[in-house]
């Protein structure tokens, strides 16, 4: 089942400025796509228009739902973005910040319930975390932080995950358990659109790759779409992508 499917996307601020140019893509049920691009490429907006945060020409459609079409209730049932780890401005527990996300569906100012308080322990559970429900979100070193953050759009019971850099600033040890994680979840059936400075994440992790430049986008397989040519263009850097001998592909800066 085709989970997004963008057609014809265009997107231009007030001033004139055109940040996308006609974009084509669907992305399928399970997938775990990477979002490359280089700083101003249009990465952001691309997800904020998905979303539903943003005017746009063209076409959106969320599980074959057009996301203008949709209160925000309804785009809530269908898609949760979680942003890159952060502190939050108040201390709440790990429990609270997680059924902040069970509850988003709910009506305005309705408190959330037992099934929500079950959905939000669920994903606690999912991502082996539940052993910091108490623990106060700021507390948290910053892995744990990105799971929280993640187990709160997976309390929000939306099958489609939008994340923005969800690796960015962690350590080794916390990048690898975090994309392990994602990597879970899109064989479980969740559809993930994460964006990416890394090319090798996307090279190790990614089903497809969506490059974004110029206002336009390609798709591909990794090593189809990631090559040294595009990411000296993008980047302005010399590299070579190189075939270890487990078979994976990595990036080699060219000395």
């Amino acid at each position: 089942m085709t989970a997004i499917e963008v057609q014809n996307l265009r997107f231009a601020y007030r001033s004139g400025a055109s940040i996308l140019s006609g974009l084509d893509f669907s992305i399928e049920e399970g997938e775990n796509v990477f979002l490359l691009g280089p700083n101003g490429a249009g990465k952001t907006t691309l997800l904020r228009c998905l979303l539903g945060q943003h005017g746009y020409e063209g076409r959106i459609r969320l599980a074959g739902e057009e996301v203008r079409s949709l209160s925000a209730r309804a785009r809530a049932r269908r898609v949760a973005y979680i942003p890159q780890s952060g502190e939050s401005a108040f201390d709440y527990t790990v429990r609270d910040m997680v059924l902040m996300g069970a509850a988003v569906a709910r009506p305005w100012l309705e408190s959330p319930g037992r099934a929500e308080a079950r959905a939000a322990a669920e994903a606690l559970e999912r991502l082996g975390i539940a052993g910091l429900t108490a623990r106060g979100f700021q507390q948290l070193s910053g892995g744990e932080r990105q799971l929280v953050l993640i187990a709160r759009a997976l309390a929000q019971q939306a099958k489609i995950l939008l994340m923005d850099e969800p690796a960015a600033s962690l350590d080794f040890g916390n990048r690898l358990r975090v994309m392990a994680e994602i990597g879970k979840l899109a064989s479980e059936g969740y559809t993930v659109l994460q964006s990416s400075h890394d090319p090798d994440d996307a090279l190790r992790y990614a089903d497809r790759v969506l490059l974004l430049s110029g206002g336009r986008v390609v798709c591909g397989a990794p090593r189809e779409i990631i090559t040294a040519e595009r990411l000296q263009s993008l980047y302005g850097v010399a590299v070579r992508v190189e075939t270890l001998a487990d078979g994976r592909a990595v990036c080699v800066p060219k000395t």
